[in-house]
């Protein structure tokens, strides 16, 4: 259903260096930059699925309420690194990782980047 999705940075150097670093342990690195952008997709893919960029309207990039990103793990073990990796880079904790009451298997954690911006990786595999 989706083909992209794009969060706002004020700072594109900063958030370039905790994206890397959280979207790595999902599996997913860099694959463009510019001055106004970072993509970011899984090795083998095509095109950059999740876009960090500054606003088009050269205004102060806000977080959305309510706004929420979740990313496919593999394993808990990746929701795990995903959540150590955004601490270690600066994020906000806003759920360490654990299973969540949606269904059996939902596993995940939750963090906000720099910016405000809520982030989720989460694991739907029973281990």
């Amino acid at each position: 259903m989706l083909l992209y999705v794009t969060l706002g940075t004020n700072d594109l150097y900063r958030a370039g260096h905790f994206y890397d670093a959280v979207l790595a342990a999902l599996g997913y690195r860099r694959q463009h930059y510019s001055e106004e952008e970072i993509g970011y997709s899984a090795d083998g893919d095509t095109r950059c699925r999740f876009w960090v960029v500054t606003p088009f309207n050269r205004r102060r990039a806000t977080a959305g309420n309510g706004a929420m990103v979740a990313f496919a793990a593999e394993t808990r073990a990746a929701v795990d690194a995903f959540h150590a990796a955004a601490m270690a880079a600066g994020g906000v904790d806003e759920g360490g990782p654990g299973l969540r009451p949606y269904h059996a298997h939902f596993y995940a954690a939750y963090v906000r980047d720099q910016d405000g911006n809520k982030l989720s990786a989460v694991c739907e595999n029973p281990e």
